[in-house]
């Protein structure tokens, strides 16, 4: 079975990241055209582009700060003028920072993570969701985390705003399933990502065996993921998180 996105827009927060860069080759592959955000890293975003025009696929690159309204509200803006508002949103930007127990942890990471998880959630419907609802359908989908269910040690400000996003978008999914719109999360576990692979750290014996299936998973289990909630195979899945965590969380 094929998942066929052609005519659909999809955006993707951080997507010179890691694994933002493969869930955009995923959907361009199946079809849609890309909008390619990104914060800081213009060239590897800009490098992305000419991958994806490449596969015959409409693509814009916009640079945004995604914790931030104004800046937010004018990526809106030049979507809306330079391609089409997207269909289909992937909220997957992160910040990163140094784990710490909560009683050693700087107090500016907890809001930083609240930022990054919730108030980009927040923000991102604010900007995209409206014209979904005018168009009546869309999909709006979250990179969570394993973590949120674990709640390990070390873990309290990401731990606390990835849970928090949680309950936003359970929220958000029941307030906008009546204009057709899909909001769903996936929890990838410590995923094995390109820099693994060109570092040789693909392997974590300690962690393979917490997983039920014995082994990391990879990016493109988590794109895949994302691509099934993207499509019409899943238009009757909505408040939904999909863990891709090899068990570790379910």
């Amino acid at each position: 079975m094929q998942i066929n996105l052609n005519g659909k827009t999809a955006l993707i927060t951080g997507s010179s990241g890691q694994l933002g860069r493969v869930m955009a080759r995923t959907l361009a592959t199946s079809g849609a055209d890309i909008i390619l955000h990104y914060h800081q890293n213009q060239a590897m975003a800009e490098s992305l582009a000419r991958e994806i025009a490449a596969l015959g696929r409409r693509v814009l690159v916009v640079q945004a700060d995604i914790g931030d309204s104004a800046s937010v509200f004018a990526m809106r803006d030049r979507v809306a003028g330079e391609l089409r508002l997207p269909d289909i949103v992937v909220c997957n930007a992160v910040s990163q920072y140094a784990w710490k127990s909560i009683l050693e942890q700087e107090i500016p990471d907890f809001p930083n993570q609240f930022d990054a998880c919730v108030m980009q959630g927040v923000l991102m419907a604010k900007a995209f969701i409206p014209a979904m609802v005018e168009r009546t359908g869309g999909r709006f989908i979250g990179i969570n985390t394993e973590c949120a269910a674990l709640c390990a040690a070390g873990s309290g400000a990401y731990a606390a705003a990835k849970n928090g996003m949680d309950g936003l978008y359970r929220v958000l999914a029941k307030e906008v399933g009546i204009h057709g719109i899909t909001v769903n999360q996936v929890a990838p576990g410590w995923t094995i990502s390109d820099a693994d692979r060109e570092k040789n750290t693909v392997r974590s014996p300690e962690y393979e065996k917490s997983t039920p299936l014995g082994r990391r998973g990879t990016d493109m289990e988590i794109a895949h993921a994302v691509l099934f909630l993207a499509s019409d195979l899943a238009a009757f899945i909505t408040g939904a998180t999909i863990p891709v965590s090899g068990g570790r969380v379910c």
